[in-house]
């Protein structure tokens, strides 16, 4: 019998369910009855990291070669009877997937033929098909794959960062793996972790848009497989809290020098929760969005260009760091500035109006993404494989003060923490 709870949000003006499913699935269902379009996810917490894990079914640790999640998100879109893909072209839906460090999607948005797209989406991911023949010949396609992520600029930049600050922790590993990592792939090892991480209670379904609970929940009725219950342990290594190195430089076939700095973050074995991550939110908006002194002075000296400066919170099991991207004449400078503006808002506090006018901004920001329903479906799904709950994080933001991100700045953007990555163009 499915275990209906409605969760509603006076900030947001909203309302979902969240449903317990006899087969162990979690499903959340975000009606929102006058937009034309649906989105969907169905997705298992399961991605590159899970490289060495224990199940309540095994006896001994399972290590796996790098690639392997990514490598059996394309294969699941192969069975017996075709490809998933056409099967949602004939309903007009447009289907995708990913796989992330932590997790792997399978979605389709649509305007028209809702069900019928969703019961193609909870058939094939069910549905594994793996031959020594077809494995055999993804390993030539995704090694291609991952030769082309070897000469991109973006890609390479964000790696390299990684591997100069993880010792031992797999996010420093490219998500696709290595050429020679998924020539050990067999379809023994990809029933393994098909089996384990996609077992109904490691996995969630969210769909957001124009839709019925109960039609939803009917078609699940109809289309899941039960699952018994397992746990998953997931086993890493010990992480130093130093870095490997502060600076890590490469040549590509680039036109303008770009970067990534980043902070490496002490954390344990638990996320960070949904308090600290909107105290982040807001001050890094404080510190380096376009209307802060940081920005002005930066883009004034002509060391970044306003299309392409960024930055990011970068958090998941085991790993947590601040990063700052773009482009840049001269990295190392952007870098000294960047340091010297988180230690003077260490040691002389944090502004009162410009902490309220960045929490005003990250809080409209995050209302008004309750707009686009892929939005909403996939950071439900993100959520729930972190234990936070969507209209709590919203609430974690309205109610942030500026002493708890005061505090929360002492714990980060620490310089002894940084690594620069820069990509430079051939001379």
């Amino acid at each position: 019998m499915n275990i209906i709870k409605e969760i509603k949000s006076d900030r947001v003006g909203d309302r979902y369910y969240e449903v317990e499913h006899p087969s162990g699935l979690r499903i959340f269902v975000y009606p929102k009855e006058n937009n034309n379009s649906t989105y969907a996810v169905f997705g298992t917490r399961y991605g590159s990291i899970d490289m060495c894990f224990k199940s309540s079914d095994d006896s001994e640790p399972n290590k796996v070669p790098a690639g392997i999640a990514h490598y059996l998100e394309h294969k699941l879109f192969e069975s017996e009877d075709g490809d998933a893909f056409a099967r949602f072209a004939k309903t007009g839906a447009s289907a995708n997937a990913y796989t992330s460090f932590d997790k792997t999607c399978y979605l389709f948005s649509c305007t028209e033929n809702v069900y019928e797209s969703l019961e193609i989406l909870l058939d094939f991911v069910q549905s594994p098909y793996f031959t020594e023949q077809t494995v055999q010949k993804e390993q030539g396609i995704i090694g291609q794959e991952i030769r082309m992520y070897d000469d991109d600029p973006q890609w390479r930049v964000m790696f390299n960062l990684l591997r100069a600050m993880y010792h031992n922790h797999p996010v420093k590993i490219d998500i696709a793996g290595t050429v020679e990592s998924i020539a050990q792939i067999t379809p023994e090892l990809l029933y393994k972790c098909y089996n384990t991480f996609y077992n109904l209670n490691n996995m969630v379904l969210c769909v957001a848009g124009n839709v019925e609970v109960n039609k939803v929940l009917e078609l699940c009725d109809k289309m899941l497989k039960p699952s018994k219950h397992l746990s998953i342990d997931r086993i890493f290594e010990n992480e130093p809290d130093e870095v490997v190195q502060s600076r890590i430089e490469q040549k590509l076939s680039v036109s303008t020098t770009i970067f990534q700095l980043g902070f490496k973050e002490k954390v344990g074995k638990n996320r960070v929760s949904a308090e600290e991550i909107a105290q982040t939110e807001i001050l890094l908006e404080l510190m380096a969005s376009d209307s802060s002194p940081l920005f002005r002075r930066l883009l004034d000296a002509e060391l970044i260009n306003q299309s392409t400066f960024a930055y990011e919170y970068f958090e998941g099991p085991g790993y947590a760091s601040v990063i700052f991207s773009g482009e840049s004449k001269d990295p190392d400078a952007v870098a000294d500035e960047i340091k010297k503006e988180a230690e003077k808002l260490r040691t002389q506090g944090i502004d009162p109006v410009a902490f309220e006018r960045s929490k005003k901004a990250v809080y409209g920001r995050l209302i008004s993404s309750f707009n686009s329903v892929d939005n909403i479906a996939n950071t439900l799904a993100s959520l729930a494989f972190t234990g936070h709950e969507l209209f709590h994080y919203v609430d974690s933001v309205s109610q942030a003060d500026i002493a708890s991100v005061q505090a929360r700045l002492n714990t980060q953007l620490r310089a002894d923490s940084s690594v620069l990555s820069i990509i430079k163009p051939i001379d």
